[in-house]
């Protein structure tokens, strides 16, 4: 029986949604794991330039995964033949490729999954298996999409979220370092979590973001600082604004991170298991240990992009 009356929870928030259409779970691995299952998939090959999320949730479904090679363009360095039941997992690294491209890789491989955690503004190809995860852009404890076509007749219990909010209104009234135990506590929760659908408490508050006002501010954001250092990039970028960070490479971009963290800016290292997966002298190790993915998000401005530049050039 609903209650009615007592105190008042969490408005409902109502604006639309991006991703509405899609499958709503509770984490990428998990959106990984659904396809695995659905799709019977026997073998993935996964770039090097990857978390263990991806290759945990092989491991955990019980499916083979080989790393093949990425260049300094992130696509793979390395000829691959899919045999029966094997897929291909693409990265969209920084928002690098649009949808065009994508679909040449769809169109050479077949098996696709497009992994777009970076790149949560692009749509989706029609007919191509694709992931976003909520985490990386919106404060937001977990969450996922997934878009496919495959059936898979199973019946997921509802994740449920609230015990681990307080690290996001923590951060949000107080500093980031406050709560930065909590927030990897939150990281490693999902590894040994099954596949569940996405908690009311995630999608309530995606439902009351201003979309197009998010994607705008990371766009100018990112237009901002590779108008001042596309030229020292070591990295070649289109003028097609990414909206997950900037990426900067750096060949001494290891110790500029420290610095830059001294100095309260936080950049983080995105692929650590690639340390263990390649020799120092490996393209992914250098682009793992080099590139500062700089942060262009909602919660900044000009100000704050010209601070990040200023603080570049003082180092």
């Amino acid at each position: 029986m609903r209650e009615i009356g007592g105190y008042i929870e969490l408005d409902r928030y109502t604006l639309p949604m991006l991703h509405e259409g899609a499958i709503a779970l509770n984490c990428g691995r998990n959106a990984l794991a659904w396809l695995i299952r659905a799709r019977r998939i026997k073998k993935l090959w996964i770039p090097k330039l990857i978390c263990d999320s991806v290759t945990g949730a092989c491991e955990r479904e019980g499916t083979a995964f080989t790393l093949y090679g990425v260049g300094f363009d992130f696509l793979p360095s390395e000829e691959i033949t899919l045999g029966e039941g094997e897929w291909l997992y693409f990265v969209n690294y920084y928002s690098r490729f649009d949808n065009d491209r994508i679909d040449a890789l769809v169109r050479r491989y077949g098996r696709v999954i497009v992994d777009q955690a970076q790149s949560y503004f692009q749509p989706p190809l029609p007919g191509v298996d694709t992931l976003y995860t909520c985490r990386k852009y919106f404060g937001v404890a977990d969450g996922a999409f997934l878009y496919t076509d495959a059936q898979l007749e199973q019946e997921f219990p509802q994740d449920e979220s609230f015990e681990r909010m307080h690290f996001l209104l923590g951060r949000f009234e107080r500093t980031a370092s406050e709560f930065y135990r909590e927030y990897a506590d939150n990281n490693a929760y999902f590894p040994a979590q099954p596949i569940k659908r996405m908690s009311k408490l995630t999608a309530n508050l995606l439902h009351g973001i201003d979309y197009e006002r998010v994607k705008a501010i990371r766009e100018e954001n990112y237009s901002v600082l590779h108008r001042k250092l596309g030229g020292l990039n070591g990295l070649t970028l289109s003028d097609r604004p990414g909206t997950f960070m900037y990426p900067l490479l750096l060949e001494n971009g290891a110790e500029i991170r420290k610095k830059l963290q001294q100095r309260k800016i936080y950049i983080p290292t995105l692929w650590p298991d690639v340390f263990g997966w390649c020799g120092e002298g490996e393209t992914e190790y250098r682009l793992a240990e080099n590139i500062l993915p700089l942060p262009i998000d909602q919660r900044y401005g000009p100000e704050d992009m010209q601070r990040i530049l200023d603080e570049l050039g003082r180092i």
